[in-house]
């Protein structure tokens, strides 16, 4: 099984107010383990980077223009992504701002159902707990030192980990010790059994008289005297 985790960052909360995608990270797991498949890509937004989300994420307007607008990158992200389900820490958000950038576009949009959101499923594994993805890393011990600021392909990295902790944790594969044919036959052949000695259909007389006089000792039988 594919799935795709997901992040992004923007400059700031509302598409509808002329916010824009500035990265987008992948990790692709198949099977729940990380494949080292990863798509990333800084966009321009061309706009600017107001300060609040620029302390998030350090990404200045100066850098970000020297990077290939949404519609540049969008074949190869979809590509990537293709129709597997997509892992995401509050998918609402990071779905509302992909889905704006494909309707500039006129392409479909992405269904919220596709998402699997860790955030929800956190808040309903640990109801009343913190659910962030920091927080999630400090229960889980997972290593975010790196995390000085946010990045959508790190915080993939992260989520990767920590949606496998929520999913339950990485088992060990369980190794099942079984017999060759070689060993099933030489256990064969070291065992020795006396052969069966057939019985009789027919009883003998001496053994039709016990009966009969075991009969007679026994009080409503069902056997015929």
């Amino acid at each position: 099984m594919r799935e795709i985790v997901l992040d992004t960052e923007t400059t700031g909360l509302n598409p509808q107010e002329g916010h824009r995608l500035v990265e987008i990270g992948c990790v692709e797991l198949i099977n729940h383990i990380p494949t080292g498949k990863t798509f990333q890509t800084y966009v321009n937004p061309e706009r600017d980077i107001p300060s609040g989300a620029f302390e998030v994420h350090g990404l200045s307007a100066d850098f970000l223009s020297n990077h290939p607008l949404f519609s540049e990158i969008v074949e190869d992200f979809l590509h990537f992504i293709q129709n597997d389900p997509l892992v995401i820490h509050n998918a609402s958000f990071d779905l509302k701002f992909l889905n704006h950038e494909l309707r500039l576009l006129n392409k479909p949009n992405m269904p919220v159902n596709r998402a699997i959101d860790t955030l929800q499923i956190a808040r309903t594994k640990f109801p009343g707990s913190p659910a962030s993805l920091d927080a999630l890393c400090k229960r889980f011990k997972i290593d975010n030192s790196r995390r000085t600021k946010h990045g959508a392909l790190l915080d993939s990295e992260l989520l990767a980990e920590v949606y496998i902790e929520l999913k339950g944790g990485r088992q060990p594969t369980l190794s099942l010790v079984t017999e060759t044919p070689k060993q099933i036959n030489a256990t064969k052949s070291n065992t020795k059994r006396a052969p069966l000695q057939p019985r009789p259909h027919t009883p003998t007389a001496e053994e039709l008289s016990q009966h009969k006089q075991l009969l007679k000792k026994l009080t409503n039988s069902v056997w015929p005297t």
